[in-house]
């Protein structure tokens, strides 16, 4: 699938890798060949996991997602905490974005205790934030070593962006499963938010802007909160 033109604009923090969400065809054809070129013990395993990440970025261009960045940060455990910053685009045609999220406000879901959604002021507009605890299945095997895949929480957190030069509604998403680590990376998630600009970067350099981060920066908020 072509990589389609960027809609929006945003900074990754620090301690995430960005992911090619568009793989050249010519990549995946040279990591092919290393993982038949690997030792047969661990051809199949380094196979599925080429195929999985394979499918991931298939289902990722499908729903439009413009940037993923995984991220790794030491806990207070002296180990280290995971997660997934996705930023996407969702169409709503023929419908007012910030019409139809602020509706969705207005309507008393904010009110709701298991809605958790809030309105935030970003430096590109408003936003509105939602978070939630869900059980998934984990990878692996099974700790207790049964058959039966476990379910762990996981943390997910978004913040909805309307783009009123159109009918789309920008949303970033981070997910982990350290729970426990939720306040922390709320944050992260809101610092990201605030980065998230309609104007190209680099026509702003080219006119003579700043390139120094802007207050509330995604970097501002990962160093705050893991050092």
């Amino acid at each position: 699938m072509t990589k389609l033109p960027p809609a929006f604009w945003y900074e990754i923090p620090q301690g995430y890798l960005q992911l090619d969400v568009y793989p050249a065809a010519e990549s995946l054809d040279d990591l092919a060949r290393q993982i038949l070129a690997l030792p047969e013990n661990v051809r199949e395993r380094a196979d599925e996991v080429f195929r999985l990440y394979c499918i991931v970025m298939w289902e990722m261009q499908q729903r439009r997602v413009q940037g993923c960045a995984m991220g790794m940060h030491p806990d207070d455990r002296g180990g280290v905490t995971t997660s997934m910053l996705t930023l996407f685009s969702v169409e709503t045609p023929g419908v007012d974005p910030k019409a139809a999220l602020v509706t969705l406000m207005s309507s008393g879901a904010a009110d709701a205790p298991d809605a958790g959604i809030a309105p935030v002021e970003l430096p590109c507009g408003l936003g509105f934030l939602t978070e939630s605890v869900r059980h998934t299945m984990a990878p692996g095997q099974p700790e207790d070593g049964g058959d039966e895949p476990e379910k762990k929480p996981v943390w997910q957190g978004m913040v909805a962006i309307p783009d009123v030069r159109s009918s789309t509604i920008i949303v970033v998403q981070l997910v982990t499963a350290s729970v426990d680590l939720a306040d922390a990376y709320r944050n992260v998630l809101r610092g990201v938010a605030s980065t998230v600009s309609f104007t190209n970067p680099a026509l702003v350099d080219s006119a003579g802007g700043t390139a120094e981060p802007i207050p509330r920066s995604a970097a501002e908020a990962v160093r705050n909160d893991f050092g």
